[in-house]
């Protein structure tokens, strides 16, 4: 329980980060952004509500009744971002290119981490990584393809409802599979390490 909740910390620190670089921020968080902007309510209440719609389509999809442990996920996620993006608003507000390229990369990395840190619980996984486990074995390729079908669907979406688009979202597509990839492993491991140590 605690690396779950210490791997969506991170995972919100990092799309905080993203979000608050103004290169753009990933398809599904633009997406997000976007319905703050245009129908109210916070990023994180958002990232609720759209929870919601993707259990039921993961619901759907596996023909199986919905995984409503994703809801809490969901939750701790939406209270995460908010929580970050206003205290990143106070100490993180980059203004040249560079600052808000560092600002990304460590965001993109973060982000990273703390999806393989959480998911290697594998306890109430996220929607949207629910989905991109479904999509892999629908499909029958891996977690890069997967996330790049997801991502590639949301940042339709994002660019219809405006959302914060960049160079930082077709990087998002591009490495942001990848980069969930090379944490996979490394999570297991040193996650691994302090499970093994407490049996």
């Amino acid at each position: 329980m605690f690396f779950y909740v210490l791997g969506i910390l991170i995972l919100t620190l990092g799309i905080a980060f993203t979000i608050q670089s103004e290169l753009g921020a990933s398809p599904f968080d633009a997406l997000l952004v976007g319905l703050s902007v245009h129908a109210g309510l916070t990023v994180g209440s958002w990232e609720v509500i759209m929870a919601l719609l993707l259990i039921g389509c993961n619901s759907f999809l596996k023909r199986q009744r919905p995984e409503v442990s994703g809801m809490l996920t969901a939750f701790i996620t939406g209270i995460g971002i908010d929580m970050w993006l206003f205290l990143l608003h106070f100490f993180v507000t980059p203004e040249q290119w560079y600052s808000k390229a560092v600002c990304f990369g460590i965001g993109l990395v973060v982000t990273g981490l703390g999806t393989a840190t959480y998911l290697y619980t594998n306890f109430a996984v996220m929607p949207i990584d629910r989905l991109t486990f479904i999509i892999k074995e629908l499909t029958r390729t891996n977690i890069f393809v997967s996330r790049t079908i997801i991502y590639l669907v949301f940042l339709t979406a994002a660019v219809m409802l405006k959302g914060p688009i960049g160079i930082g979202t077709l990087l998002t597509v591009c490495l942001g599979g990848p980069v969930l990839h090379l944490f996979m492993p490394f999570a297991g491991k040193v996650l691994g390490r302090f499970t093994d140590a407490r049996t």
